[in-house]
C-alpha cells in the first residue's frame, strides 16, 4: 500500500468490562481501541484492534464517602463507562469500601520478596546528554577511541538499552554488540566504570529470556565470572595493605604517629571509594549472572567455574543491596546439592548467623530463606544450632513478616531429638502456646502445629507445655474441633512419665468418649495413642472399659481388615496397656479377644510391629493368675510364641523369651517342649557345619577314619550328642542329658544368659522392670515412654 494512498484514519473506542483492583481502591475499566484506515473511496485498506485498560484510583474513598455521588462523578468523568453502568459503578465501590485491607506489593516484600531491585545510576553513567536512538554510530565511532571517549559511548548507549523499546532495535545492530563486547574484554581492567556500565547495557538484555543466546553469543558470561574472581583478588589486597598501614601507625611513638595516623586515614578514604565502585561492578555483574542462571546447564557451568565460593566470599561486605542480589544467588543455587555442600564447606552458616536479626527486612528476609533451604541438611542444622542461631530464630516468632519461615527453620531442627530440649531453655514454648490458642476457631498453620508436636515429644518441654492450664486448654481446644494434629501434640505429651503422665487421669473420660465409629479414623487414633501411654498404676481401667463399652469396639476392630492397619495396631496396644489390670485382662479373655488376636497374627505375620504388640499383650496376659491359664490351656497363643522364638527381630524375640519364660514356669508340658525347642535351635548350627563338612571332599578325613554319614542320614542326629561336644566332661560318655542342662546356663540369641528372669511372680521382667509394672516395647510410632534411655542426648 502506498501511503499517498491512505486517506482518512478512523478509530473507534469501545467499553468493556469494569472491575475492581485486586489490591488498591482503584476500578479498571477494560476497553478496545480499533483504528482502521481508509481509502479514497472510504473503503477499509488497513486495519488493527487492541485491548487497553485504564486504572481510576480512589484515593478520596472512605468509609464515610457517599457512593451515589462518588459514582455519578466517575460515570461523568470518565468517557469509557457508559452513563446505563451506573449502578454497576456504585456495586463496585460499594465493594471496594466495604473490602478488608490486604498488604498492598511494598508490604508484602517482606513475606515474598520480589527479584532484587536493578543497579541504581552509577559515576560513568550520570551525563548531561541524552542519547538517542538515531546517533547510535556515533556513539559506537566513541568505543574505538581513549577510555574516557569509552566510558562516554557507553554510558549514552546504556541510556538506550535502559528502555526496553530500544532493545530490539539495538539487537539488530551487530557492529555496536560487537564493539562492546571487545571493549570490555580488552579494557576492563583499566576502567572500573567502564566494565561497570558495558555489563549493565548487557544486564539490560540480559532481563528477557529470549536475549539470553546474544549474551552467550558474545561470551559475556564468561567474563563476567573472570572480572569478578579479580575483583575479589583485589579487595583481599587492598585489605591487607590497609591492614598494615593501621598497625604501623599502632606501633609508632607520638612524634611519627600523627604522620601515619593522616597517612593511614587518607589510604581508608580511598579504600572507601574503591569498594563502592567495586561494589557497582560486583552486584551488575552478579545480577546479569543471576537472570542467565534460568538455565540450568548455564547454572552448572558456573558452578564448575566455582561461583558458590565467589558468592560466599562477598558476603563479607556491609552492602545491604549487593547482599540481597548475594543471598538471592545462593538460595537459587541452595537447591541443588552439589552447591548446598560446596556452601558447607565455605562455613556459610557462621556468614549467614551474623545477618540474623538485621535492621534491613528485606536482606533478613531473604537470608532466612536461604536458611530454610539449607536447614534440610543434617550437618547444617547442627551448625546452626552450634552458632547459636536458635535464640535468634525463636525471637523471630513474634515478628509477623518472618515467622513463618523462621518457624520452618525450627521445625527442621526440631527434627533432631538432640536439640529437642534445647527449647526448653528459650521462651518459644509460651510463645507458640500463646499462638496456638490465639488461632480462630479453624485448623491452626501446619508449620505451627507440626512444631509443637516435635517439640512435645521432649520431657522437659512436656511440662513447659503443661504449666498453668497448658494441658487443659489444649485438651479443651482438641476435643472441640476433634483436630487430629492436635491430637498428636497431646499423645506426645502422654508419653512422659511422672507428674506430667499423671495430669491425664482428669481426661480419661473425655478421651474414651472419643472412641467411637462416628467419629473420624484420625482422630480416634491418636485418642487410642494417648489412653495407650498411660500406664498409671491408680487408674481404673475396668471402670473406663465398662462405662463406655469399649471391649465391643476393640474386639470388633480387631478383624483383619475392618479398618486401618494404623487404627488396628492402637487398638492392640489399647489392649495390651488395659491388660496390665488383673480384671481386665480376664474381662477380655472372657470377650474372646484372644482368638481374635491370634487370628490377627496369622493375617499380619509380615508386619513386625503387629507382631510385636500382638506378643506383648500374650505376656500381660499370662502374667496374670486370672488369664495364664485360658493362654496355655484354651489357645494356641504357646505354640505360636514358640514359631516366634527365634524370629529375626531382637524386640519380637525379647517378648517371645519373656512370655515363654512364664509359661515354662507354670505349665511342665509346655516347659518341655520349649526346653526341647530351644535345644535343637541352639544346635542347628552345629548340625549345618558337619553336615557342611562332609560334603566336603578335600578334607575327608577331618573327623577320623570312622564316617558320619550313617550318623547323620541313616539314625536321628540327637542320639549322637557326643558329636556335639568336645570329651572334656562336660557331657558323660553315655550322652545322656535332658534340655534342662540349659536352664542355669546358655547361649541365648548370642548373649550369655543366666537363669530366667522368672523365678518368682514378684520377679523382676525381661524389660528391667518390676512384675508389678511390665514394660511394653517400643512402637514405630515413637518410643516406650517408661525406657529412660530415650530421654538421653543424642536419644533414638
Amino acid at each position: 500500500m502506498q501511503t499517498e494512498d491512505a486517506r482518512y484514519l478512523k478509530r473507534k473506542v469501545k467499553g468493556g468490562n469494569i472491575d475492581v483492583h485486586p489490591t488498591e481502591k482503584a476500578l479498571i475499566v477494560q476497553y478496545e481501541v480499533e483504528a482502521t484506515i481508509l481509502g479514497e473511496m472510504g473503503d477499509p485498506m488497513l486495519g488493527e484492534r487492541k485491548e487497553c485498560q485504564k486504572i481510576i484510583r480512589l484515593k478520596s474513598l472512605n468509609a464515610n464517602t457517599d457512593i451515589a455521588s462518588l459514582a455519578r462523578k466517575v460515570v461523568e468523568e470518565c468517557k469509557l463507562i457508559h452513563p446505563s453502568k451506573l449502578a454497576e459503578v456504585e456495586q463496585l465501590l460499594y465493594y471496594l469500601q466495604n473490602r478488608r485491607h490486604t498488604p498492598s506489593g511494598r508490604e508484602k516484600k517482606e513475606k515474598k520478596p520480589s527479584k532484587p531491585k536493578d543497579p541504581p545510576p552509577f559515576e560513568g553513567m550520570e551525563i548531561d546528554e541524552v542519547a538517542n536512538i538515531n546517533d547510535i554510530d556515533d556513539y559506537v565511532e566513541l568505543l574505538y577511541e581513549d577510555i574516557p571517549e569509552k566510558v562516554r559511548g557507553s554510558a549514552l548507549i546504556l541510556q538506550l538499552a535502559r528502555n526496553p523499546d530500544n532493545l530490539e532495535e539495538l539487537l539488530q545492530n551487530e557492529t555496536a554488540l560487537g564493539a562492546l563486547a571487545r571493549v570490555l574484554r580488552e579494557d576492563w581492567k583499566q576502567s572500573v566504570e567502564l566494565a561497570t556500565t558495558i555489563i549493565y547495557i548487557f544486564f539490560c538484555f540480559s532481563s528477557f529470556s529470549q536475549f539470553h543466546g546474544l549474551i552467550t553469543h558474545y561470551k559475556i558470561g564468561a567474563l563476567c565470572m573472570n572480572i569478578i574472581e579479580h575483583e575479589l583478588k583485589r579487595y583481599d589486597l587492598w585489605q591487607e595493605e590497609l591492614l598494615k598501614k593501621k598497625k604501623a601507625y599502632l606501633r609508632e611513638d607520638d612524634s611519627d604517629n600523627q604522620n601515619l595516623k593522616k597517612e593511614y586515614e587518607k589510604a581508608y578514604k580511598k579504600y572507601q571509594g574503591l569498594v563502592m565502585k567495586q561494589e557497582q561492578l560486583l552486584r551488575v555483574a552478579l545480577y546479569l549472572l543471576l537472570n542467565l542462571a534460568e538455565d540450568t546447564r548455564t547454572e552448572l557451568k558456573m558452578r564448575n567455574k566455582n561461583i558458590v565460593h565467589m558468592l560466599v566470599k562477598t558476603l563479607e561486605r556491609d552492602n545491604f543491596e549487593l547482599l540481597i542480589l548475594v543471598m538471592s544467588f545462593l538460595k537459587k543455587l541452595s537447591i541443588f546439592m552439589e552447591n548446598k555442600n560446596d556452601m558447607a564447606e565455605m562455613d556459610i552458616i557462621e556468614k549467614l548467623a551474623k545477618l540474623v536479626p538485621c535492621e534491613h527486612e528485606d536482606l533478613l528476609n531473604i537470608t532466612l530463606r536461604l536458611l530454610l533451604n539449607l536447614s534440610f541438611d543434617t550437618g547444617l542444622r547442627n551448625k546452626m544450632v552450634q552458632v547459636g542461631l536458635l535464640p535468634k530464630l525463636t525471637t523471630l516468632i513474634c515478628n509477623e513478616n518472618h515467622k513463618q519461615i523462621a518457624m520452618c527453620i525450627l521445625y527442621h531442627i526440631s527434627m533432631d531429638d538432640r536439640f529437642k530440649s534445647m527449647f526448653a531453655y528459650t521462651d518459644c514454648i509460651p510463645q507458640l502456646m500463646k499462638m496456638l490458642f490465639e488461632c480462630a476457631e479453624e485448623r491452626m498453620e501446619a508449620e505451627l502445629i507440626s512444631f509443637c508436636i516435635n517439640l512435645a515429644a521432649n520431657k522437659r518441654n512436656a511440662q513447659l507445655i503443661c504449666e498453668g492450664n497448658g494441658l487443659k486448654m489444649l485438651m479443651k481446644r482438641a476435643l472441640k474441633l476433634k483436630d487430629p494434629l492436635l491430637m498428636k501434640m497431646i499423645r506426645n505429651i502422654s508419653q512422659h512419665d511422672g507428674p506430667t503422665k499423671n495430669l491425664f487421669i482428669d481426661y480419661v473420660g473425655d478421651l474414651a468418649a472419643q472412641i467411637s465409629p462416628d467419629e473420624e479414623e484420625e482422630f480416634v487414633i491418636e485418642c487410642l495413642g494417648t489412653l495407650a501411654n498411660l500406664t498409671i498404676p491408680d487408674l481404673d481401667w475396668e471402670l473406663v472399659l465398662k462405662e463406655y463399652n469399649l471391649v465391643p469396639y476393640l474386639k470388633d476392630r480387631l478383624k483383619p481388615g475392618s479398618a486401618e492397619d494404623d487404627l488396628i495396631l492402637e487398638v492392640v496396644i489399647m489392649i495390651g496397656t488395659v491388660s496390665m489390670d488383673d480384671s481386665c485382662a480376664a474381662m477380655l479373655a472372657k470377650s474372646g479377644i484372644i482368638p481374635a488376636l491370634i487370628e490377627l497374627l496369622n493375617a499380619e505375620q509380615e508386619d513386625d510391629e503387629f507382631v510385636c504388640q500382638i506378643v506383648y499383650v500374650f505376656y500381660q496376659m499370662v502374667f496374670h493368675q486370672a488369664t495364664r491359664d485360658v493362654i496355655i490351656k484354651e489357645t494356641q497363643a504357646p505354640a505360636y510364641l514358640i514359631d516366634l522364638m527365634h524370629d529375626k527381630n531382637a524386640e519380637i524375640r525379647k517378648v517371645c523369651d519373656n512370655t515363654l519364660d512364664i509359661i515354662a514356669e507354670y505349665d511342665e508340658e509346655w516347659a518341655k517342649k520349649i526346653q526341647s525347642e530351644k535345644f535343637r535351635w541352639h544346635n542347628s548350627q552345629w548340625l549345618e557345619m558337619v553336615e557342611n563338612r562332609q560334603m566336603d571332599e578335600a578334607e575327608p578325613f577331618m573327623y577320623g577314619d570312622d564316617g558320619i554319614e550313617p550318623f547323620i542320614h541313616e539314625n536321628d542326629i540327637l542320639e549322637r550328642p557326643d558329636l556335639f561336644y568336645s570329651a572334656d566332661g562336660i557331657i558323660p560318655s553315655d550322652g545322656v542329658i535332658s534340655p534342662e542342662f540349659f536352664n542355669d546356663f546358655h547361649v541365648q540369641n548370642g548373649d550369655m544368659v543366666g537363669q530366667h528372669p522368672f523365678t518368682s511372680s514378684a520377679g523382676v521382667d525381661g524389660f528391667g522392670q518390676t512384675a508389678a509394672v511390665p514394660g511394653r516395647p517400643a512402637t514405630a510410632y515413637g518410643y516406650r515412654p517408661d525406657e529412660q534411655f530415650y530421654y538421653g542426648y543424642g536419644s533414638r
